[in-house]
């Protein structure tokens, strides 16, 4: 099997599998209602998988799973258990099981993000930063999913969102065993260690990198998780009480701006190393951050005004997300390259837990027209921090001298 069909069945597998990212997000107003949450209790539907992300990241590191079992089965098995995770949310009775569930989501999930993308680095050598980008790209349009399925679907049937979620999921684990092995370029996982952490954290060159990966985090999930909530308030603004299922217009929205991102990580994969990775990352999250404020301004207004800056927002918010991680494993020492890429992917989505949480409260305090800035203090971390990394010389190693 040649790489490039091999690299069409891995990014529809992965596209199926992170179905359950954001499928209590979807119906996160009905749970609401259900489970009786306030602002922060529905952050944690979101915030739940975050953490268990970050758990299962972690584990799957220091055990080194995805050699043990190999990444192909561990991508299936992880599916799998996304899938009855997500059905179980569908099913509970309380927001305590519900958020369980959610918690198990996110650590199933790590064992799907992360050795897909070392599958697909085992497939590929040479293109190997444009195949990561169509990868990301396929994750991120998987994660839009279940936005898409509850526009077409009544509120009141909210449960047939998580569980189209969990059977995408299911199918996702099917589509990745048709891949015949981790690749002729797999390499051993680095084992996660402890001791080098202190080491990694005092290399001013990975912690510029890493700052600029925690600007890039301190935006993007909680853009994500909330721009349903925000473009619902924006119409019953524009059109008061009489909306309609104001909310499902605003699911369709969602979808199309988190999905919009998966050619951004292709526009970013692809530019990468022809332009340098500092100046994708800088170039990202201005747009980004300017976005992030911008917003605001068109708040209250059609999808035609609106729309295109979401679109532009959804494409730039992502578009440097792959070049973070690549820019760790340029810049460690060989030995700790496994160890600096588990640590800047735990600390980044501890980091999103702070503003999920964090910008209802925004909202509810000011109100969701001009809450999204808020974010924009992400971004202008991130732009310190790539320019920063740009004048060392550390930054030579970067996309083959490009910076």
């Amino acid at each position: 099997m040649t790489a490039g069909r091999v690299l069409a069945i891995l990014s529809v597998a992965q596209l199926c599998a992170m179905a359950p990212w954001f499928s209590a997000s979807a119906v996160a107003p009905t749970l609401a209602q259900l489970w009786h949450l306030d602002a922060v209790g529905t952050a944690g539907l979101t915030v739940s998988v975050q953490l268990g992300f970050v758990l299962g990241a972690l584990v799957s590191a220091m055990l080194t799973l995805a050699d043990v079992w190999s990444a192909r089965r561990l991508v299936a098995g992880s599916a799998v258990l996304a899938g009855l995770a997500t059905a179980g949310v569908a099913f509970s009775t309380s927001s305590t099981v519900g958020i369980g569930f959610r918690f198990l989501t996110g650590a199933a999930l790590a064992g799907v993000y992360p050795p897909g993308m070392k599958i697909a680095a085992g497939w590929f050598r040479e293109a190997r930063g444009w195949a990561i980008g169509i990868l990301v790209g396929a994750l991120t349009l998987g994660s839009a999913t279940p936005h898409l399925v509850r526009s077409l679907v009544p509120a009141d049937q909210w449960r047939m969102v998580l569980l189209v979620a969990a059977l995408s999921a299911w199918a996702g684990a099917a589509l990745v065993l048709f891949v015949p092995s981790d690749g002729p370029f797999a390499a051993p996982s680095a084992r996660f260690s402890w001791s080098a952490a202190p080491t990694l954290l005092r290399d001013r060159a990975v912690l510029l990198a890493n700052l600029g990966y925690l600007g890039h985090m301190w935006e993007l999930y909680a853009m994500w998780t909330w721009m349903a909530a925000f473009v619902a308030a924006s119409e019953l603004t524009r059109l008061g009480p009489v909306a309609g299922d104001h909310r499902a217009a605003a699911a369709i929205v969602t979808f199309c701006v988190i999905g919009s991102g998966a050619a951004g990580c292709w526009l970013g994969g692809k530019y990468a190393d022809r332009l340098g990775r500092t100046t994708i990352t800088c170039v990202a999250m201005i747009v980004s951050g300017c976005c992030c404020v911008l917003v605001g301004a068109v708040f209250g207004r059609s999808f035609w005004v609106m729309g295109p800056l979401l679109l532009i927002w959804g494409i730039a918010a992502v578009a440097d997300s792959a070049q973070f991680s690549t820019a760790v494993s340029e810049l460690a020492p060989r030995d700790y390259v496994g160890t600096a890429l588990t640590l800047q992917t735990s600390l980044g989505f501890l980091l999103t837990t702070v503003t999920i949480s964090l910008l209802p409260l925004v909202a509810t305090g000011i109100g969701w027209r001009w809450s999204m800035s808020v974010l924009a203090i992400g971004p202008a971390l991130g732009v310190w921090a790539m320019r920063a990394l740009r004048a060392r010389p550390e930054s030579l190693r970067l996309a083959g001298g490009r910076r």
